[in-house]
């Protein structure tokens, strides 16, 4: 009895807030991602900070150490796979951002080096996160849901009161 009453109250306990709107396959689909995208870019990029010798060309040190970053925050998303979905729409949104002005001009003239063409692929991958994100979860929570207020409810509060300039002197 203590068991189901245990299972029972967890059950309760984790499907409560946004996880709720999410079935529990899905969540696995999402760790998933999380797990190819962390692994990946720990197997590419965390090498490069732990051999790397001398300064670094100034940008390819700025896109490594913000990648190592994501991985990071990735295998933390294997955890919380909801609550770090805006680290997977980031890599989504640069990605296809990075296909449409800079790959697909060069691909359409013919023009592609063999450098950019290697990130081509690399981006290729995103098709992976595309795939295991709760859309409807997204459009829901991001689009329709409304945001969080500007303003404190007090302050709110305030201007929503009639001011002595508003009133009509005549009543």
């Amino acid at each position: 009895m203590t068991g189901t009453r245990t299972h029972t109250t967890l059950q309760a306990r984790d499907r409560t807030g946004a996880t709720a709107q999410v079935s529990l396959r899905r969540l696995y689909l999402l760790r998933f991602g999380y797990l190819v995208f962390a692994v990946g870019l720990a197997a590419t990029k965390w090498p490069l900070i732990i051999s790397h010798d001398g300064p670094w060309p100034l940008m390819e040190g700025v896109e490594t150490c913000m990648l190592v970053a994501l991985s990071l925050l990735s295998f933390l998303g294997l955890r919380y796979p909801i609550k770090m979905l805006p680290i997977l729409l980031f890599e989504i949104g640069w990605k296809l951002i990075w296909l449409t002005v800079i790959a697909l001009p060069l691909l359409t003239t013919g023009t592609m080096d063999p450098a950019t063409l290697n990130i081509f692929y690399a981006c290729l991958w995103v098709v992976i996160v595309l795939a295991v994100i709760p859309w409807r979860y997204v459009v829901r929570q991001y689009v329709i849901t409304r945001g969080d207020p500007w303003r404190s409810e007090t302050a709110r509060a305030i201007r929503n009161q009639p001011h002595d300039i508003d009133r009509d002197p005549t009543s």
